[in-house]
């Protein structure tokens, strides 16, 4: 399999952003000459914040790290048992003053939605940001909680 990049372009404006995308671009046609026309392109924007599910007898308790996001910036809704996460983290704008080294942090929207075992009761969820971490209660609808049933007889 033969790869092949495209040329350098020129860059009249200077502007170090616009080469990084031209190198984004390029990375992203190298890697889907490998995997194919519908690979996801893992350099752009988008990021995939990591998160927890824990179930205890009651409710589920969500953890999810995004930081750099205030608590207007996320979004949390619940519908039956989907639970769908999202938000945005903007990018730092480079100005004159500044000369970046290095950008690794990601910046962009995301959004995740999570099937869970049963139905939440959504007037009882309760959403909480701090210190980067967003952490969510969200208790069981009733019809979803185990009932224990004692058996009769000798």
């Amino acid at each position: 399999m033969t790869a092949t990049l495209t040329p350098t372009r020129s860059n009249s404006t200077g502007n170090s952003k616009d080469s990084f995308s031209l190198l984004r671009k390029d990375m992203e046609d190298l890697v889907s000459s490998f995997w194919g026309a519908n690979t996801p392109n893992f350099l752009t924007h988008s990021m995939s914040p990591p998160l927890d599910v824990v179930e205890s007898e009651n409710s589920f308790q969500i953890k999810m790290d995004v930081p750099g996001l205030q608590a207007k910036d996320i979004n949390v809704q619940v519908h039956g048992n989907t639970l769908t996460l999202s938000g945005q983290r903007q990018e730092e704008k480079e100005t004159k003053d500044k000369t970046f080294y290095r950008m690794e942090r990601r910046s962009g929207s995301f959004a995740r939605t999570v099937s869970l075992p049963c139905s939440i009761n959504e007037s009882e969820a309760v959403a909480e940001y701090t210190n980067g971490v967003l952490t969510l209660t969200l208790p069981k609808a009733e019809g979803a909680k185990t009932k224990k049933i004692v058996v009769k007889g000798n």
